[in-house]
């Protein structure tokens, strides 16, 4: 029995791809996703509330009321068949304190709703959303920052948007009651992977680094280290008991990672592991191998056919310690002390680190280490650490 034409084109499959589109919203994630207050801004004549969005304690960005609504509309777009939570509604009038605060919660449930769904909190849409943006960044209004001390203390310090790693770092230094003389000892880094602190350079945005990675559900990424590699001027400290405790307890984490190898005296530091102890802990700590080493996570090299190896920089050499691939340490150590070191360079795109040393009465050889941190950090490249080491110790 033949078929009519409407009839068969019904009958046929739809060759629509939105109706190929399956999306599955079952896979969730736990963010902690917060919106716990807003402010009014003044901008080209007319004034506003921002909401203020926060990721584990940190501030993200703060965004209008419309821009909620807009995001609304976008998500509807793309995530189709979402059971979407209610958005506040629109009120023509000024709103009250009461009000704003009712906002504030309804548009903080929309968000826990809307990303604890990771297809649609890994989006661009809201990965966007979470974002500054340009504009955002001509806002001078300020933010918290939480930065993390070598005590293990949170100090949260209110800084402009836009403020540069040295104007974070002198909000720090104030807020601490540190001396100026003893700040230039230390200095404002980024916690990163494999227990490892970058320096941040002087000029870098801060705030930037929290919205890179926005769901790590970790209080801060900025922490203060000691930037000090000479033991006579850490020593000509000790009578400051700010920067002694701080050198304290960055001492107890590096024994702890294992950059400070304590083996059997391990004991005696457990014991020295309190406060009031700390000169002795230190006097002890200063005599074992790694102290105030720069470590650097495991990487290939290409003199060590299997396994990685583990960079590190003292006073004295560059040293590689060999190690697992997992950076298990295996025991092998070798060390090229600063005089034998003749050249350095960057390859493959800063993918690589190689230099060449000299041993006396032999001929030079290159030694390449394959690392992303050379790239990850073109202004602190192993080759101006040679010239930091070189020039001032």
């Amino acid at each position: 029995m033949p078929l009519h034409t409407q009839e068969a084109e019904r009958l046929e499959p739809n060759e629509d791809p939105i109706n190929y589109n399956f999306i599955d919203y079952s896979e969730k994630r736990s963010l902690p996703i917060s919106i716990p207050d807003y402010h009014y801004l003044d901008r080209r004549g007319e004034r506003f509330v921002v909401f203020n969005i926060y990721m584990a304690g940190r501030h993200l960005c703060s965004r209008r009321y419309r821009e909620f609504s807009q995001l609304h509309e976008n998500l509807k777009k793309d995530f189709v068949g979402f059971s979407y939570p209610k958005l506040p509604g629109k009120w023509p009038f000024t709103l009250s304190e009461q009000q704003l605060d009712s906002r504030r919660r309804g548009l903080e449930q929309y968000l826990e709703k809307v990303c604890a769904v990771r297809v649609i909190a890994e989006s661009d849409i809201m990965q966007e959303f979470l974002t500054d943006t340009d504009e955002d960044q001509a806002n001078l209004s300020p933010i918290d920052l939480k930065v993390l001390l070598p005590d293990r203390e949170v100090v949260t310090v209110s800084v402009k948007k836009n403020a540069t790693t040295d104007q974070v770092y002198a909000a720090v230094v104030e807020k601490i009651k540190m001396r100026k003389d003893v700040a230039k000892f230390f200095a404002l880094f980024e916690i990163v992977e494999y227990n490892f602190e970058r320096k941040l350079q002087p000029n870098e945005f801060p705030h930037n680094l929290y919205t890179q990675n926005y769901s790590t559900a970790t209080a801060t990424c900025l922490a203060i280290r000691k930037w000090l590699f000479s033991i006579n001027k850490e020593l000509a400290l000790s009578s400051d008991d700010q920067a002694t405790t701080f050198i304290f307890w960055q001492a107890i984490d590096e024994v702890n990672r294992g950059h400070i190898r304590a083996d059997e005296r391990l004991y005696q530091l457990k014991a020295l592991q309190d406060s009031s102890k700390k000169h002795k802990y230190l006097e002890l700590a200063r005599e074992l191998p790694g102290y105030g080493e720069l470590v650097f996570p495991h990487c290939a090299c290409d003199s060590r056919k299997e396994g990685h190896v583990v960079a590190a920089i003292s006073t004295n050499c560059f040293k590689l310690h060999a190690c697992k691939e997992d950076g298990t340490l295996v025991g092998q150590t070798v060390e090229f002390p600063w005089s034998n070191i003749t050249q350095s360079d960057l390859e493959e795109e800063g993918m690589a680190f190689a230099f060449q040393y000299q041993k006396p009465n032999k001929n030079p050889r290159w030694v390449k280490i394959f690392t992303p941190y050379v790239s990850i950090f073109p202004f602190f490249p192993f080759y101006l650490i040679f010239q930091l080491i070189n020039e001032k110790f």
